[in-house]
């Protein structure tokens, strides 16, 4: 059955992707992007791929674009939008860290809060939050970006508790690493400001970690799992993809309860 689904940052990557795909499927996809440019890109792409998508122009982080989360009804409300931050925990800025905080964690929380309150009036809908491997496994020099998604597995497994006697539904979809550009971005945001003759961490260090980035994976494959996972009646509430990623998140967990230090 078609459904009504808005997601955010649907204006790049696996977002993008999964708003064309779902729209593909028959579904009415609101699309919302974060700057203007992107409405008009998306749009080209929507009719490259032969779909319709109502697009918006929606910064997760305005409180006046926030508004349009309350104007539109959908059945599944999709926060997707996120930004990245690279660079050793013990050193990065941390207003930078604020900054990935304030559109990965609060605006995101408050996106989620106004689809909340919706779907509790209508005693149904699905929010659907965008983590990732990182949400559960803490990787050296990706410490803002992993915490803040560590941060959303929390506030998902919560809101799942909380918004269960009325109705609705809440789950994370956790990528592994897919070759969006998303990745290469946030491993390049550090060199904004990390200087080898000032900070104490190791350039060769930082630079062991940037190999992941020679292992990602098509994107096109997460795109199509995205597209199952929202489109589903049901599905279960963490959905890891590859399965590699799988299966590295539930080792990690493991390992850490054996750890010393």
């Amino acid at each position: 059955m078609s459904k009504t689904i808005f997601i955010t940052g649907a204006g790049t990557g696996l977002g993008k992707g999964t708003a064309i795909g779902l729209a593909k499927k028959g579904h009415h996809v609101i699309a919302a992007v974060e700057i203007i440019s992107q409405v008009t890109s998306l749009r080209e792409a929507a009719d490259a791929a032969g779909v319709k998508l109502e697009v918006i122009k929606l910064d997760v982080t305005s409180r006046r674009d926030q508004q349009l989360i309350e104007e539109y009804d959908y059945d599944v409300f999709v926060a997707n939008a996120a930004i990245g931050e690279g660079g050793p925990i013990s050193e990065i800025p941390v207003d930078r860290v604020r900054e990935v905080y304030e559109t990965n964690v609060f605006s995101t929380l408050e996106n989620a809060q106004i689809a909340a309150k919706k779907f509790v009036n209508k005693k149904q809908g699905k929010i659907i939050f965008l983590s990732s491997i990182v949400g559960i496994v803490a990787m050296p020099y990706l410490g803002a970006y992993s915490s803040s998604k560590h941060a959303i597995e929390a506030i998902a497994k919560t809101m799942k508790a909380e918004l269960e006697e009325f109705g609705v539904q809440v789950a994370t979809i956790n990528p592994g690493p897919f070759e969006t550009g998303f990745n290469d971005r946030m491993f390049e945001e550090k060199w904004k400001w990390y200087d080898e003759k000032e900070n104490f961490t190791k350039r060769s260090s930082i630079e062991e970690t940037e190999t992941i980035l020679d292992q990602q994976y098509d994107p096109e494959d997460m795109i199509n799992k995205m597209v199952e996972v929202i489109e589903s009646d049901h599905h279960a509430f963490r959905t890891a993809h590859p399965q590699e990623t799988e299966d590295t998140m539930k080792q990690t967990e493991k390992d850490k309860w054996e750890e010393r230090v």
